[in-house]
Order: structure tokens, then C-alpha cells, then sequence
């Protein structure tokens, strides 16, 4: 496939293509550069370039995280437990998910430290180990993410009149009247069937891979160690070592930490998390748990790198959903759903539609953003709850990253696996997820 910068661009020329075809002059002048102005003026959409820097934080604080001390030292910790190939898997799963469930940048860097430090107790210790099925245990993480506290959609229909922003130029009057001011965790992330759909993945992931491992070869692999990016230099002068001080590092992520639980306490009791509220217990945690304000750059020169794709594509992403709002677009859209689903069918329409999405729109929160309104705006006409809807996309946005290995490049860069040695392994779990998935949206 080619680069997933290429295929935003080739959608941005489909969505102005299909806009031409479809859609009347809303004002006066030609439709292409009506076209246009909406295409520049969604790129520039000051609330979702707001959105898109706050997705970039939650995954190089996740990041960074990964790298501190004492998360080095838990993960060479937990590798020591492993024995052979089923307990790796079974370990590295597990693991991962949970981390992914906190943070997804936080599961995706662990998950893939932790396959690399497993093998690497396999290779010292003469121990077998199918080291691209631990790899692929590693990256389970995304399966689950978007059904967890830093899921795009989730954390965002959590912010005070983000729904209503969102859809506002988009539905009339009457959808708008309909929309909730706020969707709490209480009715997503936390809500008790969400929780239950990822308690069965937690325990059904495992034993699909176990059984995978106890009928598979070992591998061959020559792994070198990998350094965790602690700066413990002693070549200091002058004011340069205040980059190094503890003191000023742990102070300044207490104070930090401090100012989370004042500023947020009451929002945090009653489950309303918001990506900024993330974002700032992350960089608090983060700091501290590095203590040297130096191991905490090194730390962030090295998450940045991933956040190129969130940088450059989501304002692409952004200026197709300022098409589809401005042109009609997202109401023939749902109108069209509305026809052929009901009340049952829409949420597994959804689904499947945002696992599609999701191969051509690798991201979350560019997903979000271009269907984002589709799914509000065809819930509220069919009746169907909001936050069943939104996780309905969340379901379908993460199961497909076991097939679009683009986020696995980070796992891959760590483990020295490639793509080929993970993806059959992934997409058998990829299966698994969808039938857990499309039941659970059916039954609960």
C-alpha cells in the first residue's frame, strides 16, 4: 500500500470528486471553489487542530513514560518470568492490553519494549521462543485501545460541548436539540458492558495465543540488548546542571501532580476524563517517574518521531470533514444509513464501516473527525444511544490495526520484526475480535 500521507491525499481528491458529483452550490460561485474554501477552511478548523495536538501529546507522554527508570525496570522485571513460548505470549498480552487500556501511546511502546526484553532473556538463557508470536503479542495493545481511557472518540465526546462544536454547520436544529452537553466514562469507557467486552478480550486474547504457541516452531533471532535512554552523563558546568538536578526534576513533576488533583479531582470522581486532564496527569507522571529534567528530553526526542504522521495527516483529515459538513455531505451520508439499518443493525453497521475507514485512515482521531458526525447524526435519527454508537466506531476504528500494520512500525523499529512475521498471527486475533465484538453490540 502506499504511504498513508498518499492515501489521505488520494481521499481529500475523492471526497472533492464525489462532493462535485453529488452535492448543489450552498452560496453563490462555482462548487470547485466552494469546495476549496471549505477544504482550507476544515484544514485550519482552530478546535481540531486543538484536537490533533492533544492526540499527539497522549502519545509521546504515553511514550516517554515507557521510558523512565522504573518503567525499564518493571519490564526486565516481568521478562524474567518467562519460561517458553506459551508464558511468554501469555505475559506480553496481558500486559500490553492493560497498559493500552491507560494509554494507548503507553501500550504500544510497552507491549513492544517488553516482546524486545523477553527475547532477549529467550536468547541469554538457551530459553526456545517464537520470537514474531511474543512480537505479535506485543501489539495487542491496539486492539483494545479506543475502548479505553485515551480512545479518541470517547475522551472527546467527554469535553463540555465538543458533540455540539462537532456537529454545529452540520445537523438542524432539532438533531442539535438532541445532543447531550457531555458523554461521561460512566456511559463508555467504564460503562459496565464495555468493561465486560474487555475482561473476555483480556482473557480470550491469551488463550488464542497460548494455543497458537503450543503448535508452533521457535524461531531463530540475534537480538542485541536495548538501552532505555537515561542520561546519566557527568561532563556538567555551570548552570547546564540543573538539567540534571533530582531535585528540580521530581520537584517540578510533584508540583505538577499537585496541581492534577486540585484542578481535576471533582471531574476525575465523577469519570468526566478529557484529554487535557490526561495530558497533564501523564506529563506530571512523567517527569517524575524520569527525575532528571535531561533523561525526560532524551526521553521525548526520541516519542516525538511518531507523531509525525498525527502532525502533517490530520489537517488533511480535517480539511475532508470541513468538505463533507459544509457540502451536505455528512447528512446524505447518514440519511443513507438511516434507509438501510435500524436500531439493531446500525451499531454493527458502524462498526464495520469504521474498521474499513480505519484502513485507509489509520488514526483514531482522524477517524473520528471525518465520521464522527456520520455516526452522531444517523444514531440520533434511528434513536439509537450515543455512546453505544461512539464505541461502536471505537470497536471497529482498533480491531482493523491487526490487519493496517502502520502503528506497528514503532514494535517493529524495537523488535527487528517485520510486518510479514506478525501479521498472520495478528489477523487471526483480528477475526477473534470481531465475532467478541459484533456479539457484544448485539446482546448487551
Amino acid at each position: 500500500m502506499p504511504s498513508p500521507f498518499t492515501i489521505a491525499i488520494i481521499l481529500t481528491l475523492l471526497t472533492m470528486m464525489l462532493a462535485m458529483l453529488f452535492t448543489e452550490p450552498i452560496e453563490e460561485g462555482t462548487q470547485f471553489f466552494n469546495i476549496l474554501s471549505y477544504w482550507e477552511s476544515g484544514i485550519w478548523n482552530s478546535g481540531l487542530l486543538v484536537f490533533a495536538y492533544q492526540m499527539m501529546l497522549i502519545l509521546v507522554l504515553g511514550h516517554v513514560l515507557v521510558l523512565s527508570g522504573p518503567a525499564n525496570r518493571m519490564i526486565v522485571k516481568l521478562s524474567k518470568n518467562v519460561s517458553n513460548t506459551t508464558s511468554a505470549v501469555v505475559l506480553v498480552s496481558i500486559t500490553t492490553m492493560l497498559a493500552a487500556f491507560l494509554n494507548w501511546g503507553l501500550g504500544l511502546i510497552f507491549g513492544a519494549i517488553l516482546a524486545r526484553k523477553v527475547g532477549e532473556y529467550a536468547q541469554q538463557n538457551n530459553i526456545p521462543l517464537n520470537y514474531p508470536l511474543v512480537g505479535a503479542a506485543g501489539y495487542v495493545g491496539l486492539m483494545v485501545w479506543h475502548g479505553g481511557i485515551s480512545g479518541s472518540a470517547p475522551i472527546k465526546v467527554a469535553e463540555t460541548n465538543h458533540i455540539i462544536d462537532f456537529m454545529s454547520g452540520v445537523s438542524s436544529i432539532e438533531i442539535l436539540d438532541k445532543i447531550p452537553e457531555s458523554i461521561d466514562f460512566n456511559q463508555t469507557i467504564f460503562s459496565w458492558w464495555n468493561l465486560l467486552l474487555f475482561g473476555v478480550l483480556l482473557v480470550i486474547v491469551p488463550l488464542i495465543l497460548r494455543g497458537i504457541a503450543k503448535i508452533t516452531e521457535p524461531t531463530e533471532f540475534n537480538l542485541k540488548t536495548y538501552n532505555f535512554n537515561e542520561d546519566l552523563s557527568k561532563n556538567r558546568e555551570g548552570a547546564e546542571k540543573l538539567d540534571y538536578s533530582k531535585m528540580l526534576g521530581f520537584g517540578f513533576g510533584a508540583l505538577l501532580l499537585c496541581a492534577f488533583f486540585y484542578q481535576y479531582w471533582n471531574q476525575l470522581v465523577s469519570l468526566k476524563i478529557t484529554p487535557n486532564m490526561l495530558n497533564f496527569f501523564m506529563l506530571g507522571l512523567a517527569i517524575t517517574l524520569h527525575g532528571r529534567i535531561k533523561n525526560f528530553l532524551n526521553a521525548l526526542k526520541e516519542a516525538i518521531k511518531g507523531t509525525s504522521g498525527i502532525l502533517i495527516q490530520f489537517p488533511l483529515y480535517f480539511g475532508i470533514m470541513g468538505i463533507m459538513k459544509s457540502t451536505g455531505m455528512v447528512v446524505m451520508i447518514s440519511d443513507f444509513f438511516v434507509s438501510v439499518a435500524t436500531t439493531t443493525t446500525l451499531p454493527i453497521f458502524t462498526f464495520f464501516s469504521a474498521g474499513l475507514v480505519n484502513i485507509f485512515v489509520p488514526s483514531g482521531g482522524g477517524q473520528w473527525a471525518i465520521q464522527g458526525p456520520i455516526v452522531i447524526e444517523s444514531a440520533i435519527k434511528l434513536g439509537v444511544p450515543l455512546p453505544k454508537a461512539i464505541m461502536a466506531l471505537a470497536y471497529g476504528d482498533q480491531i482493523t490495526n491487526m490487519l493496517q500494520p502502520f502503528w506497528a512500525l514503532p514494535l517493529l523499529g524495537i523488535t527487528k520484526l517485520k510486518a510479514r512475521e506478525i501479521l498472520p498471527y495478528t489477523l487471526i486475533l483480528m477475526i477473534v475480535g470481531i465475532l467478541i465484538y459484533v456479539l457484544g453490540l448485539l446482546i448487551l
